[in-house]
């Protein structure tokens, strides 16, 4: 069979490969570029495609391959591409191929656009191994291009998923929720499951992070379009019963009060992320300058062992955090963290309401918490919760 000759010629480097020390990586996000072809109104990171100062700054081709090849000798499994528009890159195929080669499952995030038959042969012959996640904005012209903001962003989108129907490739769909595409939740729910077989809904984001790099006019943006906690709770419980049944089992194993250190995460464990230009960052989202790792004068390794140990022991200054985050137990429902806080506050510990009203709303929704009260002043929060996840629904 083509693709497993393919994947097994293996380098003598890696067939000797020795993890000393069980320093253990088993992903990366590999960040290929900022640039995107569309403009997405929501997008926390798309620098505009003809950003020439940004391409300049960008890794080399050799560089992602010496990333990819230390990656790969501390056991990682699996890269995820992702941007930007990773297929912007015009070394896409190559560092494709290498990653294949390596025998690593890649992960594609795309908005489809660049896909031409020639990748979709290439994706068929030798597949990623992982299902590609294309983000689909709009079933309709109108809708999807008063998101992306781009002339027939439309129709390239829709040839590339249709070319990669053709070729059999398996890829998902994902979505946003904005005013402009909302009324065709149904419709894309029932396309991904009738055409591309998915058992579960599209994801659609719609609580959206804000700018990566805080770029404080883009943000304004962002806040315009994030919807309602009310909202979203009745998006994400639009199949009321799965939406149950799966967080009955999840409030069981990941709900309680995460205390006073600010990684209750896997954040500097895996999957690190390798930013455009080299920095290794704890997660995808948290770009702060003093959580980052410039690999320009250091390896992966060193940064397991020496640097994000450091960083996931930082634990809160700010009082209110202290007082509440750190004692709420609906910190599993709830993504406050270092990143978005970063990003929402330019520290690390600030509490971000918006966040909390979401996890508020979803704890009521689950009877785990009543009207009017705060999770941070609950005190038999486990035996609401046991009671929620042994209840019949």
């Amino acid at each position: 069979m083509m693709q497993s000759n393919y994947v097994d010629r293996r380098p003598e480097w890696q067939l000797s490969f020795e993890n000393k020390g069980n320093i253990f990586l088993s992903s990366l996000d590999l960040e290929l570029t900022e640039r995107c072809n569309n403009n997405c109104l929501h997008c926390y990171i798309n620098r505009p495609a003809e950003d020439t100062a940004a391409r300049l700054k960008e890794l080399s081709t050799a560089r992602i391959k010496e990333i990819l090849k230390e990656a790969v000798s501390l056991g990682c499994l699996i890269v995820r591409f992702t941007g930007g528009e990773p297929l912007l890159r015009q070394d896409f195929e190559d560092l494709y191929l290498f990653s294949r080669n390596l025998g690593l499952r890649v992960i594609i995030f795309t908005n489809a656009t660049l896909i031409t038959e020639h990748l979709a042969r290439l994706f068929s012959r030798i597949p990623p191994l992982e299902k590609i996640e294309v983000s689909l904005y709009g079933m309709r012209k109108s809708s999807y291009e008063k998101v992306s903001r781009i002339k027939d962003s439309f129709e390239s989108a829709w040839q590339g998923i249709n070319l990669l129907l053709g070729k059999k490739v398996p890829f998902i769909v994902k979505s946003v929720l904005l005013s402009h595409n909302k009324h065709e939740t149904a419709e894309l729910d029932n396309w991904a499951q009738a055409v591309l077989g998915m058992s579960l809904p599209p994801a659609y984001s719609m609580f959206f992070d804000l700018h990566g790099r805080r770029d404080e006019s883009k943000n304004r943006l962002i806040r315009k379009f994030r919807v309602s906690p009310e909202e979203g709770l009745r998006v994400m419980a639009r199949r009321e019963d799965l939406y149950l049944k799966e967080m009955k089992r999840f409030c069981s194993q990941f709900i309680g009060p995460p205390g006073k250190l600010l990684f209750s995460c896997g954040a500097g464990k895996g999957p690190l992320c390798v930013d455009s230009y080299g920095y290794l960052q704890p997660c995808m989202l948290l770009r702060s300058a003093d959580t980052s790792y410039n690999l320009e004068n250091g390896t992966i390794r060193d940064a397991l062992i020496n640097f994000f140990p450091r960083i996931r022991e930082i634990g809160a200054v700010n009082p209110e955090y202290i007082s509440h985050c750190a004692r709420c137990f609906l910190k599993g429902l709830c993504e406050q963290c270092p990143a978005k806080s970063w990003s929402e506050h330019g520290t690390l510990d600030t509490p971000v309401e918006y966040l909390c009203a979401i996890a508020h709303a979803q704890g009521r929704f689950l009877g785990i918490l009543k009207d009017g009260e705060k999770a941070w002043e609950v005190t038999n929060w486990r035996e609401r919760v046991n009671k929620m996840a042994h209840s019949t629904i």
